[in-house]
């Protein structure tokens, strides 16, 4: 009933009101404001700038903007918040000189006049994203509607973090933007070229993995036809985890991360140690290094994961729908991708198989994909991102 009335036209007005009227008090220049995913994660590349700069640049405030459900994680890190739609956060976010998100903020929510607003999205381009989509299948908006709230986002931009030329070229056309790229490489990645193995063993133990089990990373993403209500999507296991645990549960844990859209709550108690949900587990980065083998679908994170050199399946089940009628994809996934496509439960179980016996199925195409989308990660990003902000 609260979050219905916080939706009501005539309390977005006044939000709006609010934020536009402090957002005309003078700025706190040495103030930067954090989120991830709509205040619910400390993760992804806002969460790499916010600890670069506390190393680096000391003499900042940095303040993390985050969902009332989330206070317990951002206290666990020890990380300054305020909670979003709060009389603190009206009266702090608008004040900002700097804003680091990775996700669109509220179409609500203007921009003051002298902040600059840092974009570092979240992730590469497979799937066809912003104006690239023919027809919008998602529930609570049409076509028109998706398209105008995308580039009224975007005019609010003021930087656009891109890993690569390619992302580049799709952002300024999917998003309708003609301000300033930083094509830098993602910030996100760079732990995946500085972690120690004191780190990675640390991980093992927060997630539960002992010392003698490989581990497989699931890790698909949500379907835009298939929801319960706005913003919280369905998920189905198109494979038998029996069978899997059979076949592979002496050698490997599965580890499962379903994408912060998808509502479904699994129990995987029935599995023992097979199995583990960690799609709650604060930052994905930290779960690719643990890993042995990712499987997914269309997410886009196979292109951070490939930066490790490690074997990628791609569970395509409904690759025909998704690829013709969901969204369409920038680039031929079938003739591109680094690692096998496959399209059942016997096809997904044999190249298992395969990649923990042989490595990748196909070095050359691996390479092939590297040179194309990974050729600016060199665990620098951020440093380059953030050398490009403080100058602006």
């Amino acid at each position: 009933m609260l979050t219905k009335i916080k939706r009501h036209k005539l309390f977005l007005l006044l939000f709006k009101t609010i934020f536009t009227v402090v957002g005309l008090f003078p700025k706190n220049k040495r103030l930067m404001v954090f989120e991830s995913f709509h205040g619910k994660q400390y993760s992804d590349s806002p969460r790499a700038i916010y600890e670069y700069m506390q190393k680096h640049h000391p003499n900042y405030k940095l303040v993390w903007s985050i969902d009332k459900n989330s206070v317990k994680l951002f206290e666990s890190f020890d990380v300054p918040y305020v909670r979003r739609f709060t009389l603190k956060w009206f009266f702090t976010k608008p004040r900002a000189q700097f804003w680091i998100n990775n996700v669109r903020l509220p179409k609500w929510m203007p921009k003051p006049r002298g902040t600059v607003y840092l974009q570092t999205w979240h992730g590469t381009p497979l799937k066809k994203l912003g104006l690239d989509i023919e027809e919008v299948h998602m529930p609570g908006t049409s076509t028109n509607i998706y398209r105008n709230n995308i580039i009224n986002e975007s005019n609010s931009w003021t930087c656009l973090v891109s890993p690569n030329s390619y992302s580049s070229e799709i952002f300024k056309r999917a998003f309708k933007f003609n301000g300033e790229i930083i094509e830098s490489g993602y910030p996100r990645n760079d732990i995946l070229y500085n972690a120690e193995p004191s780190q990675v063993q640390e991980i093992k133990e927060k997630v539960g993995i002992s010392g003698n089990k490989k581990v497989i990373l699931y890790a698909p993403t949500w379907r835009d036809d298939d929801f319960y209500k706005v913003g919280q999507y369905k998920f189905t296991f198109q494979f038998e985890l029996d069978k899997m645990k059979e076949r592979f549960g002496d050698e490997f844990v599965l580890l499962t991360r379903m994408h912060y859209l998808v509502a479904e709550s699994f129990d995987f108690r029935a599995h023992g140690d097979f199995i583990k949900d960690v799609s709650s587990y604060p930052d994905i980065a930290e779960l690719y290094l643990v890993s042995d083998i990712l499987i997914t679908d269309y997410s886009s994170v196979f292109f951070d994961y490939a930066n490790l050199n490690r074997p990628v399946i791609f569970y395509m089940y409904d690759l025909e729908v998704y690829r013709d009628r969901l969204r369409g994809f920038y680039f031929d996934i079938e003739k591109d991708a680094p690692g096998p496509i496959v399209e059942n439960e016997e096809e997904l179980f044999d190249a298992i198989e395969y990649a923990s016996k042989n490595g990748h199925a196909s070095p050359e195409s691996f390479e092939k994909f590297c040179n194309r989308f990974c050729y600016l990660e060199d665990g620098k990003a951020t440093k380059r991102v953030v050398e490009t902000l403080l100058i602006r």
